[in-house]
């Protein structure tokens, strides 16, 4: 029988088939897995089932000869080295798509949020600082009627520009190929973050997006643009954010993922009102949480039995992002 080893705990109903069908073992801390203790187990391992938290790289590759198949729960694969998986003829799958949805919805949540400035207002009131109304007190900027710019238009990116009519937003986007199916205007970065009143960060992170947006890039977007990151941390220079934030060269970001990640409490960023840092949780619905883990485990299932996976990681996507 195939040994399988998934590298954290997930519903019992999603891991049932692996469990039917392989030995399966699972790593059931709610804490990522030991790097000492993967490339331990991976020694007698034919599948793994692995978190964008686990880096699967060369050096551990070597130390898995039965490996056959990788299905990542997540969209993206930059902790995996897909490169030296394709050499070795293995498999990586990953969870497109179930996420989709969810993931624009909170970049809207973000958006909505740092721009109202929410955040700042509920601090208030848990502080007990909450005044007599002022008719200046607080006051952020509109949604509705304003220029939205995605970096990025993949599966997230137009959904995210899917939402901006309802608020009657003009759309513009970077992309590698033109989407003529959509009501939005391509533009180059520097052009589009020079017209965007907001910015929402969707691309993959790899070697051309890493850093995309750092020093010059913020310079070039206006003093009132708030910038929203859903994709990978280290597509933005963390470094160069805090600095035009405190400059006010932007009005204010709002962040579900940060380099580094996750962030330290003593971090500059978190004392900062124009700043909104999350958990890392855009895609952390039930509903959608469960259905990434349904869709790895059949990824692993398919790609042990010699089947095609359901959504197998093209090297060729890039404009894609968990």
């Amino acid at each position: 029988m195939k040994r399988v080893y998934v590298t954290r705990g997930l519903p019992e109903p999603a891991l049932k088939p692996l469990r039917d069908l392989f030995e399966t073992e699972v790593w059931d801390r709610n804490e990522p897995i030991p790097r000492g203790h993967l490339s331990e187990v991976l020694g007698d391992v034919d599948g793994l089932l692995c978190m964008l938290t686990d880096e699967i790289d060369a050096t551990l590759l070597g130390r898995a000869p039965r490996l056959e198949v990788i299905s990542q729960m997540a969209v993206g694969v930059d902790n995996i080295d897909v490169e030296e998986c394709h050499r070795l003829g293995i498999p990586v799958g990953h969870t497109p798509d179930v996420l989709t949805e969810t993931v624009a919805d909170t970049a809207f949540a973000l958006l909505a949020s740092i721009v109202r400035r929410l955040p700042e207002g509920e601090k208030i009131v848990r502080r007990g600082e909450w005044g007599p109304w002022s008719p200046t007190f607080l006051n952020g900027r509109d949604l509705h009627g304003t220029t939205l710019g995605i970096i990025g238009m993949g599966r997230i990116g137009k959904a995210v520009s899917r939402r901006c009519a309802g608020f009657n937003m003009e759309v513009v986007y970077t992309s590698r190929s033109a989407k003529p199916d959509l009501d939005a205007r391509r533009l180059d970065l520097s052009e589009l973050l020079g017209r965007a009143d907001h910015v929402v960060i969707c691309v993959s992170l790899n070697i051309e997006t890493h850093h995309l947006i750092g020093v010059k890039e913020l310079e070039m977007m206006k003093e009132t643009a708030y910038l929203v990151n859903v994709s990978r941390g280290p597509v933005v220079d963390t470094n160069a954010l805090v600095e035009a934030l405190k400059a006010g060269a932007i009005a204010g970001a709002a962040l579900d993922v940060t380099d580094p990640e996750p962030l330290p409490a003593e971090h500059p960023l978190l004392g900062l009102d124009s700043c909104l840092v999350v958990p890392h949780i855009a895609s952390s619905s039930v509903r959608t949480r469960e259905a990434m883990a349904r869709l790895a485990v059949d990824n692993l299932v398919a790609g042990l039995e010699g089947r095609e996976m359901p959504a197998r990681y093209r090297q060729d996507r890039r404009e894609q992002s968990d």
